[in-house]
């Protein structure tokens, strides 16, 4: 358990250090998280199990453990009731107005990518040569 804790660690720490040496927007851990992605999909093609059972079995101990993540984000949230009385409709619209881009980026994504937009490979046929089939 403890190599892979240092694993992920390790991953985090050198997505770290990606990010200040190349100055993109973008977290280190998040960095570190498709590296990590990208060593066990390699990985991947020439060991049995993409995942080694360590980690596999840590990843699984963090993910029932995820929601005390949350606790400091609630703590936040009481803390600052006052600013969010004083704020609430900017809030909201900026919730409202980020669920609504967000969906429509997504559908218009998964528009594009399966093809909807093309028309089908089968040849069209005109409506006299159609059978209608008791």
């Amino acid at each position: 358990m403890l190599t892979a804790i240092l694993c992920l660690i390790g991953c985090q720490l050198i997505g770290e250090l990606i990010r200040e040496a190349t100055q993109l927007p973008v977290p280190g851990p998040v960095i570190g998280m498709f590296l990590l992605a990208a060593i066990l999909a390699v990985r991947s093609r020439y060991a049995s199990s993409a995942i080694p059972p360590a980690l596999e079995k840590t990843a699984e101990a963090l993910i029932k453990m995820m929601g005390l993540l949350f606790v400091p984000a609630g703590v936040g949230l009481v803390a600052e009731t006052h600013l969010i009385r004083e704020q609430w409709l900017p809030i909201l619209a900026a919730l409202f107005g980020s669920t609504v881009l967000s969906t429509a980026v997504t559908g218009l994504v998964m528009h594009w990518t399966n093809g909807s937009d093309r028309q089908s490979d089968a040849p069209e046929t005109d409506a006299s040569s159609r059978r209608v089939r008791p």
